[in-house]
């Protein structure tokens, strides 16, 4: 698979082939904003700046759509996410980019305020909300009904990578690591790993997953990935983690490759302090970024970016907070026209060097889309009302929130979410698959 590095990419024939609902999409809303007439955007050859320099609905819309789902036409799925869009109030449009954790394993006031008042677009589950089976699908469920007033579906993520990062409770079969399929060298089992995950989120009610982990487990010294990195190579990191991808989205939950552009040569736990990679960009596309880049190829959803500084690329900001990072290099030069999600904005990494808010107001001007709050309903708060200013003052363009929103509708309008409850699951054939699958791992 050719990679793109850091050359400004100019679209092929195929890949248009492969992206034809964003042109069909921004023909119609040319149409429809009556620029058509003026305009000589031909469908044929048009450049990535013709849609990137459109007006802000038409430049959501194509990105948007770029991954939207093939069982329904471009322009129809365009004018219900714009319609949507349209009907939604600042506040709304907001909430939908914040994801955030919530205390203890019971629906608190505190998470219905943030579902019915803030309106938040998504909820992440931790080991600590989680005590067994029936405790976790009621959870689930109390967080989806208190939702039930609201527009849009709530993602309910997890962290569900297999190994050391298992989230499910102790009626599950347990999961191996990244790792351990790695020395399998199978990108079959991958691939089966993948879509045994998803079933273990689907049977609880999760719809989305930050998994699979994409980094190169190449500093011996990391605190962080280890065996969470399928291996120490990009190419079978790349094999095995595409494949996991797939699995899980073939399922129907929605995979977050991460941590772009690669946490796998730390050796400081960004959980606790701000890692430094000094590495150039040519040294990294050697290496980091070529899982990235096959996951995009591949029609990746949507992309973790981490708290890592990268002095060579941003002197200034870490991958999380940097336009350098995810406007240039991931969006334009990677050509990713998927959701961008950030790593949890209240670890260390973030919160020894700056505010809450100033952090959240770069973040979505480097062009980040879902802002993860993992801890305390005062941080919620902090980031949504720094959105809201930044917005009113005219420091962010009403126009930037509403490219970020549509990603966000088209995604969880791909993969049908709904609040719909979740039964308490007989886990008897999927722990047998999970076990069997296990066991043919070495053999």
């Amino acid at each position: 698979m050719k990679m793109i590095g850091l050359k400004y990419r100019h679209f092929t024939p195929r890949d248009w082939s492969r992206l034809f609902p964003v042109t069909a999409v921004l023909t119609g809303l040319l149409a429809i904003s009556g620029c058509a007439g003026n305009t000589n955007v031909q469908t044929g050859n048009i450049s990535p700046t013709d849609y990137i320099t459109a007006s802000p609905s038409a430049t959501a819309a194509a990105a948007a759509t770029a991954t939207a789902t093939p069982m329904q036409s471009a322009a129809s799925g365009s004018d219900i996410i714009e319609s949507k869009l349209a009907n939604m109030t600042l506040e709304e449009k907001i909430g939908q980019m914040l994801l955030v954790g919530i205390d203890g394993t019971k629906l608190d006031t505190q998470a219905k305020r943030m579902i019915a008042e803030d309106k938040i677009g998504g909820i992440i589950l931790y080991k600590d909300n989680i005590s067994n089976l029936k405790g976790m699908v009621s959870l689930i469920n109390d967080l989806k009904k208190s939702n039930a007033e609201n527009p849009v579906p709530l993602f309910m993520s997890v962290d569900q990578e297999g190994g050391k990062v298992s989230r499910m409770p102790d009626e599950y079969a347990a999961i191996p690591s990244n790792g351990s399929v790695g020395a399998a060298n199978n990108s079959g089992a991958a691939g089966t790993m993948g879509k045994l995950l998803a079933r273990e989120l689907l049977s609880a009610g999760f719809n989305m997953d930050f998994a699979p982990v994409l980094d190169i487990n190449s500093n011996p010294d990391n605190p962080v990935i280890g065996d969470r990195s399928f291996g120490n190579t990009a190419d079978l990191v790349s094999r095995l983690g595409i494949a996991e991808m797939k699995g899980i989205a073939g399922e129907g939950v929605v995979p977050v490759v991460k941590h772009f552009p690669g946490h796998g040569d730390t050796s400081v736990d960004s959980h606790l302090e701000l890692p430094v990679v000094n590495k150039t960009a040519a040294q990294l596309a050697k290496l980091e970024w070529q899982p990235f880049e096959a996951a995009i190829q591949e029609n990746a959803d949507a992309v973790m970016v981490a708290h890592i500084l990268f002095p060579e690329l941003d002197s200034d900001k870490p991958a999380s907070l940097s336009r350098a990072i995810i406007g240039k290099l991931l969006r334009e030069e990677m050509g990713f026209q998927g959701v961008v999600i950030t790593d949890d904005l209240t670890m260390g990494a973030i919160t020894e060097h700056y505010t809450l808010a100033a952090a959240a107001v770069d973040t979505v001007q480097a062009g980040s889309d879902i802002l993860l709050v993992a801890h305390e309903y005062g941080n919620e708060q902090a980031v949504r009302k720094a959105l809201l200013a930044s917005v009113q003052s005219g420091t962010i363009k009403e126009s930037r929130i509403d490219e970020s929103v549509y990603r966000i509708l088209a995604l969880k309008d791909k993969y049908r979410l709904t609040d719909q409850p979740t039964a308490v699951p007989d886990l008897t054939k999927l722990n047998q698959d999970i076990t069997s699958w296990r066991s043919s791992l070495n053999k």
